[in-house]
């Protein structure tokens, strides 16, 4: 701090000497002690508003217009808020809090933050800000603990071992050096490695902590952002070491022996400011402060030091605007200019706020409606020198000037904590890979979630997705639920288990067809076959074989013509199979009546009228499948729902209407001929046809009432299986009520299968 006051000093100095800035005018200064205290501090601010104090210069007359704020951020606040009841500038460095950390603390994609900060309203203050900007840049804070002023044993082990427990890797401090030399101290103490420490402004290039090796374990990699350094100021280091306060031509300071005294550890006797005698060396007068290296006359990081130069240039600058003012193009109402003769220090802060100029070495200084500069600064990174000693080395720049890209990084540049070359992580919970989505945790910051894998259907196809998206009903999510594919599209094919059942239940039921057929053909001429119309037992096992082989082309991949094949072929030969039934019944009924006295209704029903019979039957269903297929025939269509991974390809019906239609016409002869062989079940009838018939009726009505229900509720095609399914039972029901019994007696009772035996009367079973 005696450095930055020499560097005002030097600064006051150089534009005295120049004939361009402020000519004529000698620049004068008064400086107090803070003491780093805000009562000192404020007891100066006090003593500068009243005027003239004894023992000063009685040249400089009156209320100091400006005054060049404290090192101390927090003193600076304090000052400017009792100086801004009189109207008077202020030009100090207010270290920002950390927000300017924010888009650090962005760019390495750090999530679990602490914070630890001094106890002091300016950084409680600053610490709070802070904390809420970066949770709106979904960060969250992992600890917010405060250092006491009295730095107790207990209460720094406890700030410690709460930094342990968070978790977290990244912790930020924003305290004075001696608030963070007592945190160091107790990490050193615990053992705590592996946080990566961010520096506020305060102690980024502190000497107290840069210096002492015993820091270096747990600080090197540290980061921070500092104020941009000037490599190199002219003629500041000779002013510098030219001080003596031996020799006459130093100007008077009061502060001089005593850094004197510090410096060389001798005794000033009788020099102002000099100590009492006997308790040090006297001074040889042989002391140079060039032949000592301290922090004083290092002059390889002036940040804090060139700041203090631009702001008396600032203060110069304003002050020659003043003196160049012209009448009527002054800044005040009317256009006044200032009287530089009583110059007031609100006037001086109206054109301090309007100083726009380019230094010698190239900044622009100008302040924004805020009354701050733009900020700059220098990202350092803490690495261990060649020579063991910390270095502050430049990894990236901060400059507000830039626009929205105002961060650069070099990270190739960047030695990380325990001088590690990867990047660190921390964060409260790991990233949810694509395939997952976030579930915050109860009673947990937003950062703290976890993971959970998207249900089926859904997919995230990005790093930590908060909500899954539903794929579209015709694509489903793949293995890793990151991306929709087309959904497996299935269908009753001849692949899987209950198509191969089915078909193999079809084609077993056309042998057992043309094995009745063929024993048929061979006994074509016994009394069984010829009995009740062999013609139309022929044509009524054709019309099962048909039954069966239709449910063939249920199975398969549906098309366009499969589709209008399968529901017309099914309604058409199921009609000419019933037809035939209603034939064989209607002859079973009609010839018992014949036997009657005076009945002639037996020709009513010979062959040509049993064909017509049948034809004019089928023919009803043939209309009824040819409308269908002209107004709105059966087409394919995709079943898709959000809840299954596969697209059901089945036939529609079209139209609902004709498909009811179709339905509705077989189960009208089938309710005839189940009426009509009723109605004849107790007639005398050796082979039973009547009863067999009525038997086979009650299956096929049975299967087909039970169908309705079931195919409703099938879903997909289960559906289509059902309805083969009831076709295969109708038909083996037919099949083996009405013919079974007459192929056991022709291959098994030879003898039944005579004229005599069948027209023999017997007594019908009333139990039925």
């Amino acid at each position: 701090t005696y450095r930055w006051m020499q560097t005002m000093l030097f600064a006051i100095d150089e534009i005295n000497r120049n004939d361009h800035l402020l000519p004529n005018i000698t620049l004068g200064y008064k400086i107090y002690d803070s003491c780093s205290a805000s009562f000192h501090a404020l007891r100066a601010s006090m003593e500068l508003m009243g005027g003239v104090e004894e023992g000063w210069e009685r040249s400089c007359r009156g209320m100091v217009p400006v005054v060049i704020g404290d090192g101390s951020s927090t003193l600076s606040v304090a000052v400017a808020r009792f100086l801004g009841v009189f109207h008077v500038p202020q030009v100090a460095t207010c270290f920002s809090v950390g927000t300017k950390l924010i888009p650090l603390i962005q760019h390495f994609g750090w999530t679990w933050v602490g914070v630890v900060v001094g106890d002091d309203t300016y950084l409680l203050e600053g610490a709070q800000i802070f904390s809420e900007e970066v949770q709106k840049v979904s960060v969250c804070m992992a600890l917010h603990e405060i250092i006491p002023r009295n730095h107790t044993a207990g209460a720094m082990a406890s700030i410690v071992a709460r930094i342990r427990s968070s978790g977290s890797r990244v912790v930020l401090v924003f305290a004075l050096e001696h608030d963070t030399v007592a945190l160091f101290d107790e990490v050193l103490q615990q053992g705590l490695i592996g946080v990566q420490w961010l520096t506020s402004e305060a102690w980024t290039t502190a000497f107290v902590l840069s210096t002492p090796s015993r820091f270096l374990p747990i600080l090197q990699g540290s980061l921070g952002f500092a104020i941009r350094r000037l490599v190199h100021l002219p003629g500041l280091q000779e002013f510098l070491l030219h001080l003596n306060p031996l020799n006459p031509d130093t100007p008077k300071d009061p502060f001089l022996p005593i850094f004197w005294e510090e410096v060389f550890g001798c005794s000033l006797q009788g020099a102002q400011g000099g100590s009492v005698p006997g308790f040090k060396p006297l001074c040889t007068g042989s002391e140079k402060l060039e032949n000592v290296r301290n922090i004083f006359s290092d002059v390889s990081q002036l940040r804090v030091t060139y700041n203090v130069y631009k702001a008396v240039y600032a203060v110069a600058h304003a002050l020659q605007a003043i003196k160049n003012c012209e009448k009527g193009r002054g800044t005040f109402p009317l256009q006044n200019c200032p009287d530089t003769d009583s110059l007031q220090p609100w006037q001086l802060l109206q054109y301090l706020k309007h100083v726009e100029f380019f230094n010698l070495y190239g900044d622009e200084i100008k302040f924004d409606k805020n009354g701050d500069p733009a900020a700059v600064y220098d990202l350092l990174n803490w690495q261990l020198g060649a020579n063991g000693q910390v270095e502050f080395v430049t990894v990236g720049t901060y400059d507000e000037s830039l626009g929205t890209k105002k961060l650069h990084i070099q990270e190739e540049d960047i030695i990380w904590n325990r001088n590690q070359t990867t990047i660190p992580v921390s964060v409260c919970s790991n990233s949810c890979p694509p395939g997952t989505r976030k579930a915050h945790r109860p009673h947990f910051p937003v950062c703290c979630f976890d993971c959970v894998v998207c249900t089926a259907g859904e997919i995230s196809n990005q790093t930590d997705a908060t909500e899954c998206v539903r794929c579209l009903p015709e694509f489903w999510s793949n293995e890793g639920r990151t991306a929709c594919n087309h959904k497996e599209v299935d269908f009753l094919s001849y692949g899987d288990i209950m198509g191969i059942t089915l078909l193999t239940v079809a084609l077993l039921g056309s042998l057992c067809t043309a094995t009745v057929i063929l024993i048929f053909a061979c006994h074509c001429a016994t009394p069984i076959v010829r009995a009740n119309n062999s013609e139309l037992s022929f044509l009524l096992l054709f019309s099962l074989a048909l039954c069966f082989l239709c449910s063939l082309t249920f199975i398969g991949r549906p098309s366009e013509w499969s589709c209008m094949l399968r529901h017309t072929a099914f309604g058409i030969t199921f009609v000419l199979c019933i037809s035939c039934v209603l034939g064989k019944t209607l002859v079973v009924l009609m010839a018992f009546r014949a036997t009657l006295p005076g009945t002639n209704s037996i020709k009513w029903f010979r062959p040509p009228q049993q064909r017509a019979i049948i034809t004019l039957c089928t023919l009803a269903q043939v209309v009824i499948c040819s409308v269908w297929l002209a107004v709105a025939p059966p087409t394919p269509r995709r079943l898709t729902t959000h809840e299954s991974d596969l697209a059901i390809l089945v036939c529609d019906e079209g139209s609902a209407l004709c498909f009811s239609l179709v339905l509705g016409y077989i189960g009208l002869l089938a309710s005839l001929c189940l009426l009509l062989a009723f109605l004849a079940r107790k007639l005398p009838d050796n082979f039973n046809e009547a009863r067999l018939i009525t038997c086979s009726m009650l299956i096929f009505c049975a299967v087909w009432v039970a169908f309705v229900p079931a195919y409703i509720s099938s879903p997909g095609k289960y559906s289509t299986a059902t309805e083969v399914f009831a076709i295969l039972a109708s038909s083996y029901g037919l099949l083996a009520c009405l013919f079974l019994p007459k192929c056991y007696i022709i291959l098994l009772r030879p003898e039944k299968n005579t004229r005599t035996h069948l027209m023999a009367k017997s007594v019908p079973d009333n139990r039925f």
